[in-house]
């Protein structure tokens, strides 16, 4: 009996030249941007936490595979290598290095492979590597520097002392939006530039390998909310531009909450994960503890996405529009 076997699923068949292997490498192609200013940013150690991760999450993977009896040849489709960008990107750049490597072995052993494999895990997994990092080594993940000074982070110090003593540490507030939006600020190693995150963006844009609906929803929701409940003056007193430029909201807006996996199949449904995402980051970063909300926010709409598919569907193909 011939081993192969012919798959079938439903019609219509839509013949796409897109394969995970070309998106994957064209998601490591967009964030190569953001990778340089990176070592620029924060030095060589920057190069060596990122390595660290690329390294680790593609012998995890290769490990993984062998051990279900699985062909290791995926190990080169580019998703394993995206991880580990994604979560280096979500280090800080000094940490030390052995927190990457046993951040790789919770991403992939844990949070990709033990769901199935790609295409079966319910989570991000960068985020959920990155949520587990900071439980167990607080202190490690929330040391940042930059040029070789280390302090807060522009959202840390807003957090803990307001937005008055921030305003402290910047020539003007122009001075300070310029900063947090080229990235000349401290914090994880990807996150800080906003300009190079959206540009590296564009090319998944006019790829069609993300879709505005998630990123915009997120972002404008933040830029609202902050502008409307974030300040301590009362309502309608909050820096909106400050709520977006800060923190990691653009690279999780852009990267990680419009992961095909892990979020919603339809576009109302991306919507309304953006909208979530957005609240659940506000509400965070303004009455939580921690200062940034990203990471939380995405993984807990995660868990969202199959509530979110299964009462948010396309109408059938040739179904009059109104019919049930």
């Amino acid at each position: 009996m011939s081993s192969y076997k012919l798959k079938t699923s439903i019609s219509p068949h839509i013949r796409s030249k897109q394969s995970v292997s070309k998106i994957m490498w064209t998601v490591n192609l967009s964030l190569m941007p953001v990778f340089l200013f990176s070592i620029y940013n924060f030095g060589i150690q920057a190069l060596f936490v990122t390595l660290t991760c690329v390294i680790s999450c593609v012998l995890i993977e290769a490990l993984c595979l062998r051990l279900r009896g699985k062909p290791i040849d995926t190990v080169f489709d580019g998703s394993a290598v995206l991880t580990g960008i994604l979560l280096a990107f979500n280090l800080p750049p000094d940490v030390p290095l052995w927190i990457p490597a046993v951040g790789s072995i919770v991403a992939i052993g844990v949070a990709k492979q033990a769901f199935g494999g790609l295409g079966y895990n319910i989570f991000n997994p960068a985020l959920a590597a990155r949520c587990f990092l900071l439980s167990a080594w607080p202190v490690e993940m929330t040391t940042w520097q930059v040029h070789g000074i280390t302090g807060a982070t522009p959202l840390g110090i807003f957090k803990e002392k307001g937005m008055s003593y921030l305003l402290t540490q910047f020539s003007s507030q122009s001075d300070m939006y310029s900063k947090l939006f080229s990235g000349n600020i401290g914090g994880c190693i990807g996150e800080t530039s906003v300009i190079l995150l959206i540009l590296g963006s564009l090319l998944l844009f006019y790829k069609k390998i993300i879709r505005w609906h998630t990123p915009v929803a997120y972002i404008s929701f933040v830029f609202i909310l902050g502008w409307l409940f974030g300040g301590q003056k009362g309502f309608l007193s909050g820096d909106p531009l400050f709520y977006i430029f800060s923190g990691g909201l653009f690279l999780g807006a852009l990267y990680m909450a419009t992961d095909m996996v892990t979020t919603p199949l339809t576009n109302k449904g991306k919507f309304i994960f953006g909208l979530g995402c957005g609240l659940l980051t506000f509400l965070i970063r303004k009455f939580g503890s921690y200062p940034e909300g990203v990471s939380y926010s995405i993984l807990l709409m995660n868990t969202a996405t199959p509530i979110i598919d299964r009462y948010i569907k396309n109408r059938k193909f040739g179904n009059p529009k109104g019919k049930k």
